[in-house]
């Protein structure tokens, strides 16, 4: 079983986001039993909020659902229990590398870095463009779920 910890600054956006479009994808494609996906922040911010209203409605309005997911915060031991940690910009990038200890084992990457153009997912909640980081969130998870199977 592959799995995959998405990764965000609060745990209530872009990792969330990531998260459920992933578990979507792998449930269309018949795969549910070969992989674990979750998120985490690499802030506490966050913690045990609920996902953000507006992603929230954005998931539902594609039929998918996050009910029950509250954010919660990236540890050292999340390193040793995944086997890739994504996240959604270089912050992210950084603070992953520093909660964690480093990266021995080439696990932390960003989404984008799997696509044909690597850039960052912009955060909605400072952009406010939902549909952009939506469209990003899917590119890079359909582009990831392709290396894996």
């Amino acid at each position: 079983m592959k799995k995959i910890l998405f990764i965000c600054h609060g745990n209530i956006c872009r990792s969330p986001m990531a998260e459920f479009v992933m578990r979507d994808m792998i449930d269309k494609a018949g795969l549910s039993d070969k992989f674990e996906i979750a998120s985490a922040a690499t802030s506490t911010e966050e913690i045990g909020n609920s996902v953000y209203p507006p992603v929230k409605r954005l998931l539902l309005d594609h039929g998918i659902s996050c009910d029950g997911k509250t954010a919660r915060q990236l540890t050292k031991k999340d390193y040793d229990n995944y086997d890739l940690l994504i996240g959604m910009d270089g912050a992210n990038y950084r603070n992953i590398n520093r909660i964690c200890g480093g990266d021995k084992q080439n696990k932390i990457h960003l989404l984008m870095d799997f696509t044909g153009s690597p850039h960052d997912v912009a955060d909605p909640w400072y952009t406010r463009n939902f549909n952009e980081t939506w469209n990003d969130v899917n590119k890079g998870c359909k582009a990831l779920l392709e290396k894996l199977i």
